[in-house]
């Protein structure tokens, strides 16, 4: 069933959006060359810990840790740890959550560690990035689950690859096995969101103002295949290619799109896009 919030609890979720950006914030300037991932791990907790807040990452369905650190060929899930020791050159998808008062925030970033990286992995952050906006921007009231998939994945399909000399390294993979979700009263809710169109899910429902969604393309350099390793949690490209994962929590009002994980509630981005994001109800 999907939940659909009134602008009181969509105001609490902007709380937890806030704190997210801030851990985005924190652990973005912490992903430099020498770091480990549990020192991104131990940043995020002390953000949380100073706004009072709760971590919904942590112990969910036994997860160990605050955030999800996933380096390179990493899809998502990565556990941070004390072995992983970020490299000059690496990328790094940073997934974080929080809690207040029983509402959810959940966002992901991809962040470039040191300096001298590829063109190509620069367009893949790129891409994955703006495939995310175009999927906001289509979170308007009467479209349906659909258009937020079909937007996520024309935008991709239509960008071409960086070519290494008369190499043209051909389309981007969009992944398959995981995909947007609702959120509100829990992290992950109805409905379930592909980021490409799929016709045996259909048309989904219709967009209402109240309805919340965490909207999250992941794309690699290679296939859209994944398997997940031993440790029951962290998830890799089959072929090994580098992957980004970019996620923004936004909800639906009268007013339009409120991105509640962004600072200035997706405002600047969503007006080159020609949308006007809604009112920021803490502002």
């Amino acid at each position: 069933m999907v939940q659909i919030k009134t602008p009181e609890q969509i105001a609490k979720m902007r709380e937890a959006g806030l704190v997210v950006a801030a851990i985005h914030a924190a652990t973005h300037e912490a992903a430099v060359p020498g770091a480990t991932t549990r020192d991104l791990d131990e940043v995020a907790r002390k953000v949380i810990a100073d706004h009072g807040a709760k971590s919904n990452f942590l112990g969910y369905g036994g997860f160990p840790a605050t955030i999800c650190t996933s380096v390179n060929e990493v899809v998502v899930h990565g556990i941070p740890d004390e072995k992983t020791v970020l490299k000059d050159g690496d990328i790094i998808s940073i997934d974080a959550g929080a809690i207040v008062d029983g509402w959810h925030g959940d966002a992901a970033y991809t962040a470039f560690v040191g300096t001298g990286h590829a063109p190509e992995l620069v367009e893949l952050s790129r891409v994955t990035e703006e495939s995310m906006w175009a999927g906001i921007a289509a979170m308007k009231p009467g479209n349906r689950l659909v258009d937020i998939s079909k937007a996520i994945e024309t935008y991709i399909k239509r960008q071409p690859r960086p070519a290494v000399g008369d190499h043209s390294l051909g389309r981007y993979g969009i992944i398959e096995d995981y995909g947007g979700h609702g959120i509100g009263t829990e992290m992950h809710m109805d409905p379930h969101l592909l980021n490409y169109v799929s016709r045996k899910r259909g048309k989904g429902p219709k967009l209402v103002p109240g309805l919340c969604l965490a909207i999250e393309p992941m794309v690699s350099l290679g296939t859209p295949q994944t398997e997940v390793l031993k440790d029951d949690w962290t998830v890799i490209t089959t072929d090994g290619t580098w992957s980004s994962h970019w996620e923004h929590s936004i909800a639906l009002t009268e007013e339009g799109p409120l991105v509640l994980t962004a600072v200035d509630g997706g405002k600047a981005k969503l007006a080159e896009l020609g949308v006007v994001a809604a009112p920021d109800p803490l502002a």
